[in-house]
């Protein structure tokens, strides 16, 4: 059924429930019409009985022929009546009344401790309903039969069956209509999306998706729409990052290449071999550094996609490693180092990078003084401010600092805060970028257990 179309699924499935509806009221309809019509038919039998032994003396008591051909049912709903006497072998047998059912109305008021009662028995293929009332008749006690058949019952039960099987037919067809208009009603969104979910896998995502509606198709749209936002915004991060990297590493590839050629035409750019290889190994580097932090740029987004393993580490400790090894890149700059014995849990080869690329940056920029301080926050933080007294980040920079190959003045790749950026989410650490009155500040905090 799920493969047919949608129109015919709404309107199976509506007309489904309409023919369970229709079934269940039906049999409840059928099963309350002949309750009300059983119980008006012992109502008529006490109603004649109660005349009968109040107003009448049992003299000549009406008879159904019984001779007749019983099987057969009958349109009468007159009432007959049997007097009977107490003692059976007193009975004297009756030309219209089957002796077996004379037997079985003895076998009922045997146990009937009740002045009356109420009783159905089946004579041939009818149903017959009689009332046996307990009476005195000339000082003489006895019992008075009544009863009547149930052909009316049947008869008024199937003429309303077939009404009511004619009337569910026509439901189920008219339902067609209404079905029909609803199944195009919603499949009409649905096309529209279908539409645009095609153009979106063909990446031609430049048509706004627009729904004008609130239910759950209206959230469908939505979520599409916002898929498409996303997707271009990635296309164009993706555009810039391959035009970015293209650029970025073209110029020390030149560099080699010229410098290469003009070696092996004996021609010296530098003024000699040891200084025109030294800028040929300069660029070299540069080249080197710049393929691993796209390769670890590439990595972080794959480990965000993956579970985190992590391990509880000393993060002053990771700090002053990493100081140790950059700080005679500048021997003219004062460190000031404040660091708490901090344990923080997470990966501490990627906090190794996260403070290697940020005092990377600090030394570029600083002109005198880089400050570093590690202390406790609330009581599952931790801080780490790194401050340099260099000279103020544009206002406009602030924003965008983290985006990759978004550089400064002084910058050299564009990727080393991305990267920084990268590891504090995996972290769940955020960080802040401020200029202070003597420089730039760098806040960063991090929950010491994992979240």
């Amino acid at each position: 059924m799920k493969n047919k179309p949608l129109a015919f699924q709404i309107w199976l499935s509506i007309a489904a429930i309409l023919f369970v509806i229709a079934i269940l009221l039906m049999i409840l309809l059928l099963t309350t019409l002949r309750n009300f019509f059983t119980d008006e038919i012992y109502t008529t039998i006490e109603n004649e009985q109660h005349i009968l032994t109040e107003f009448r003396v049992p003299g000549s008591l009406e008879r159904r022929d019984f001779s007749k051909d019983a099987s057969a049912p009958s349109t009468e709903r007159s009432v007959q009546h049997i007097l009977l006497p107490e003692d059976i072998s007193l009975y004297r047998k009756q030309q219209f009344v089957p002796d077996s059912f004379i037997k079985k109305v003895y076998e009922l008021v045997n146990s009937q401790h009740t002045k009356t009662r109420r009783y159905s028995e089946d004579i041939g293929n009818t149903r017959v309903f009689f009332v046996v009332k307990k009476v005195i008749v000339n000082d003489q006690p006895g019992y008075l039969l009544s009863y009547a058949f149930d052909s009316y019952r049947d008869t008024l039960s199937f003429t309303l069956f077939k009404r009511l099987l004619y009337g569910l037919a026509i439901v189920l067809i008219l339902s067609w209509i209404p079905s029909l208009w609803l199944a195009r009603y919603l499949s009409r969104p649905l096309v529209t999306l279908e539409k645009h979910v095609k153009q979106i896998s063909k990446q031609d995502w430049h048509d706004p998706v627009t729904v004008d509606r609130t239910d759950e198709i209206g959230h469908l749209g939505q979520s599409i729409e916002d898929m498409r936002q996303k997707l271009i915004h990635k296309d164009e991060t993706e555009r810039a990052l391959m035009q970015n990297i293209s650029h970025d590493l073209k110029t020390p590839v030149m560099v080699i290449r010229g410098y290469t050629q003009a070696i092996k035409d004996g021609i010296f750019p530098q003024g000699d071999l040891d200084s025109t290889v030294d800028v040929i190994e300069a660029e070299a580097e540069k080249l080197e550094k710049k393929i691993k932090n796209l390769l670890y740029l590439t990595k972080l987004d794959y480990l965000s996609k993956q579970k985190q393993v992590r391990e509880t580490f000393h993060l002053s400790e990771t700090i002053q490693s990493v100081v140790d090894r950059l700080k005679w890149s500048r021997i003219d700059i004062d460190w000031l180092t404040s660091l708490d014995d901090v344990s923080i849990e997470g990966d501490e080869e990627q906090w190794n990078k996260l403070v290697e690329n940020i005092l990377e940056n600090q030394i570029r920029y600083a002109e005198q003084t880089i400050e570093i301080q590690v202390r406790t926050g609330n009581a599952n933080e931790a801080i780490l401010t790194i401050k340099n007294d260099g000279p103020h980040i544009e206002e406009k920079m602030l924003t965008s600092l983290f985006e990759p190959f978004n550089k400064g003045k002084k910058g050299e790749f564009g990727i080393g805060l991305s990267i920084v950026k990268r590891i504090l989410e995996l972290h769940n650490a955020k960080i802040k970028i401020e200029n202070k009155e003597t420089g730039v500040c760098y806040t960063i905090i991090v929950p010491k257990n994992r979240l």
